[in-house]
């Protein structure tokens, strides 16, 4: 064989030793994106269901997430562990944007071994989020898993200890969304229990931490997985879902569009978008809105909806808790957190659940630099033995607390009514209000009008020839004496009572000069809210 013969083969080998390890590694990927196999990938579809991979390309923006950990594989040689092993284990993580925006992604896959969670997938986890927090950008967990890996025994039960320990210390750090997008039963539901927003999937998502064959075994109550822990009973009855949507492409567009109103980060302002509607805009609809009559229902997400900039309110916790309502909107492009009471259910009055979805948003709002707009028209605390003997003084406390604990700035109107204990709690003047106006015809007092007189004048009214001529008389009386809003302004409670019209206008105004606000508090670990 001559010399250039000899450099020719030299060559080849070359070649073929740059070539083969690079097609080993497309072959490696291509069967790392095939997850538990074709036959189970048409199982997930037959349900209804997008892969984890699937889930996350529609998510983020086209051609920008960047998987890590690909080829991880479980450690685990018991019950013939060692014969199922599978590139990237039950979960796939990484990075991607949204919006341009970077945040970091964990999603169950399962098409391997039911997404369940083993020390290899928790470890997978746990890197994302603690990445997620070097770095200050939100994470978001895709939860489709069947739980705990039996198989592994203690050493899963420590991988969820660990997640949960991520969870609390990137609270109040960075944004954390979970969307349920499957099954997410027993220890598994802490996680999305600890994060900022739970998104679920109408039909094909459920979380309890007991299954109804355990409670049937249990109590003898029969109750299906849609019942006991679907998308319907936990964003409408228990509040652990603050979002539920007939698909999961809704699902995962909504948390897009939530990520829209949120910073990166503790330490970054919300993102402010180009203005598309007037800042100085006048809102005379308001007035037809809002009934003179103080006890006449009426739609608050209407008067939201004329204040924010057009179409830009996205109502969180929409079906639980429905007599208060809270919710990011745009104003002149800012993002805001709105707090308001609904006086088209249970008269807008503030119980338990209420108290407890306000305080939580509110601090979820404290927590990220969101400012607080309230919207106030409430008669009171639901009365009854139930509220109390379940807690109303504990739970009416944490709004208190959350409001008077706030540093971003705080912004209220008293729309038509704000009376007794929940004038003080709806984000009164000192409990660290920056901004409170009211509308003319308003009422502050102790109590409304119709108790006050009931008390203060019970004997007149009882031996009046007309009784209920003669009460309202009285609560005229005292309407025009007390009940109004110009006594609250005499001492300066209000900054200003302001007409309707001009209501988003001069909010828009204090957002801008309150966006320089600063508070110093003294050192301390935390408060001790009454949780």
């Amino acid at each position: 064989m001559s010399e250039h013969d000899a450099d020719q083969e030299d060559e080849q080998v070359t070649d073929d030793a740059v070539s083969d390890p690079i097609e080993e590694l497309r072959e490696r990927k291509r069967e790392a994106q095939l997850g538990g196999g074709e036959d189970r990938i048409q199982a997930q579809h037959d349900k209804g269901k997008m892969t984890a991979r699937e889930r996350i390309d529609f998510l983020v923006d086209d051609g920008t997430f960047n998987e890590i950990d690909p080829f991880v594989e479980h450690r685990s040689t018991n019950f013939g562990m060692e014969e199922k092993q599978f590139a990237g284990d039950a979960v796939v993580t990484g990075y991607g944007e949204v919006d341009g925006r970077k945040v970091f992604l964990f999603a169950h896959d399962f098409t391997v071994l039911g997404g369940s969670v083993g020390e290899v997938v928790a470890d997978k986890i746990c890197k994302v989020m603690d990445k997620a927090i070097e770095n200050g950008v939100p994470v978001i967990g895709l939860n489709d898993s069947g739980g705990a890996r039996i198989q592994e025994g203690v050493d899963s039960l420590v991988g969820f200890a660990k997640i949960f320990q991520r969870n609390t210390e990137a609270s109040g750090l960075i944004p954390q969304i979970s969307a349920i997008m499957g099954p997410c039963a027993g220890g598994a539901t802490y996680s999305p229990a600890l994060t900022d927003f739970t998104f679920m999937v109408e039909d094909t998502s459920h979380m309890f931490i007991t299954g109804p064959d355990v409670i049937e075994t249990v109590t003898g109550e029969q109750v299906s997985k849609g019942e006991l822990g679907g998308a319907g009973s936990h964003s409408s009855k228990s509040g652990v879902a603050h979002f539920a949507y007939p698909s999961e492409e809704a699902a995962l567009e909504n948390i897009r569009r939530l990520l829209s109103y949120l910073p990166q980060n503790n330490m970054e302002d919300p993102p402010r978008v180009k203005p598309w509607d007037e800042p100085d805009r006048e809102v005379p609809e308001v007035t037809d809105i809002v009934p003179d009559a103080p006890r006449k229902p009426y739609d608050m997400t209407r008067v939201i909806g004329s204040i924010v900039d057009e179409d830009s309110f996205f109502e969180v916790h929409e079906s639980w808790a429905r007599n208060v309502v809270v919710g990011f909107a745009r104003m002149d492009g800012r993002s805001v957190g709105i707090v308001a009471n609904q006086p088209r259910v249970s008269a807008g009055t503030l119980d338990i659940d209420a108290a407890e979805k306000a305080a939580r948003f509110i601090r979820m709002c404290d927590s990220f630099n969101v400012p607080i707009v309230s919207l106030v028209d409430v008669p009171g605390f639901m009365p009854g033995t139930d509220q109390e003997h379940n807690g109303i003084i504990r739970r009416g406390a944490k709004l208190i607390y959350a409001y008077a604990e706030a540093t971003v700035p705080l912004l209220s109107v008293v729309v038509r009514k704000a009376y007794g204990g929940a004038y003080i709690v709806m984000s009164s003047k000192f409990l660290g209000s920056d901004v409170n106006y009211a509308w003319p015809g308003s009422e502050m007092a102790v109590l409304g009008p119709r108790g006050a007189v009931n008390i203060l004048y019970r004997n007149e009214i009882a031996e009046a020839d007309d009784p209920d001529a003669r009460r309202q008389a009285l609560m005229d009386e005292f309407r025009e004496e007390f009940a109004h809003p110009y006594g609250p302004a005499k001492r300066g409670y209000l900054d200003d009572v302001i007409e309707p019209k001009d209501t988003r206008k001069r909010l828009i105004d204090d957002l801008d000069l309150l966006e320089r606000k600063r508070e110093e508090s003294p050192p301390k670990d935390h408060g001790n809210i009454p949780l």
